[in-house]
């Protein structure tokens, strides 16, 4: 039995998949939002619960928003200041008394699509989040690809590609310090905030989608900016890395004009004008990511 863990703003969900990948327990329980030791007690009672429930004893994976620094061996990045600086995996393993693998949660997510979704197959897969925030993960030959810095994937930070004029003077600044960054511009929050730039509206991602059904012409302008934006951000990416396939999740992937229209964008900012990657929505949705989680314990082949 393989447990996975995934720790989100707030909840902390757990899953136990069958060696087969069936799923045979689900729990959530509230993240706690400024309490590190609470934050570990919350996360063992889930194992405990889980292996109480099915009669068995798992390996422990867990998808984290942050990243574990190979020089300090401490948590980096997190979105939970309180987790930041922490020796999670020492203190799980101590508590848990076995080996806890832990990676970012877009790898996971990357790592779900690859052994049995979207991705299945291909040695290289790219998962872009296109949630509130936009993050992304790397999942090669079916496991987690992390970097030495372990921030590959790490799109979301780096600025939008081949930026327009009008675009560098828009620019937000995005909360890591830099502007210009991707996640300012293909986020859902970008989103939005681009449709507020031009219009003094301020909508939810969905509603703009919803005008755009309608056929209101600036929320249509609108979600054409964004699909142009985020084929550069593909193209940009298959320039790089030309992975096997992009798998999109998050509230925006559930829009399917970008599986219809990102496609044939893309080719033209492909070096040689030549691409046929498959974009594709996350198979299994936002339960990939504590899939994931698990299969950090791949099969043995």
């Amino acid at each position: 039995m393989r447990l996975g863990l995934d720790i989100g703003g707030t909840k902390i969900e757990i899953i136990a998949l069958s060696d087969r990948g069936e799923e045979i327990y689900r729990e959530r329980l509230p993240t706690p939002q400024h309490d590190y030791n609470e934050f570990l007690k919350t996360a063992v009672t889930l194992v405990k619960n889980a292996e109480e429930k099915t009669g068995q004893t798992g390996t422990v994976g867990m998808g984290i928003p942050g990243a574990i620094s190979t020089k300090t061996n401490l948590v980096k990045c997190a979105n939970r200041a309180y987790m930041n600086g922490q020796n999670m995996k020492r203190d799980f393993e101590r508590l848990l008394d076995r080996d806890v693998r832990i990676s970012n949660d877009a790898n996971c997510l990357a790592v779900s699509e690859a052994t049995d979704g979207a991705g299945a197959g291909q040695d290289m897969v790219l998962a872009i989040i296109l949630g509130t925030g936009c993050g992304a993960g790397l999942a090669f030959k079916g496991q987690a690809y992390d970097g030495r810095n372990q921030v590959a994937g790490e799109i979301g930070h780096v600025s939008l590609p081949w930026m327009k004029k009008e675009e560098r003077e828009e620019s937000d600044i995005c909360y890591c310090g830099h502007k210009g960054c991707i996640e300012t511009w293909v986020s859902g929050t970008g989103f939005a905030r681009d449709y507020q730039r031009h219009t003094g509206v301020t909508l939810k991602g969905e509603e703009i989608i919803e005008r755009a059904e309608q056929g209101e012409d600036a929320a249509l302008k609108n979600l054409e900016r964004y699909e142009n934006r985020l084929a550069r951000v593909c193209a940009h990416m298959i320039n790089i890395i030309d992975p096997g396939v992009i798998v999109f999740a998050g509230g925006m992937s559930n829009n399917r004009r970008l599986y219809e229209n990102i496609p044939s964008q893309m080719k033209r900012y492909v070096y040689g004008n030549e691409c046929d990657t498959p974009i594709v929505p996350a198979k299994h949705g936002d339960s990939s990511g504590v899939r994931g989680a698990a299969w950090l314990w791949p099969l043995e082949k």
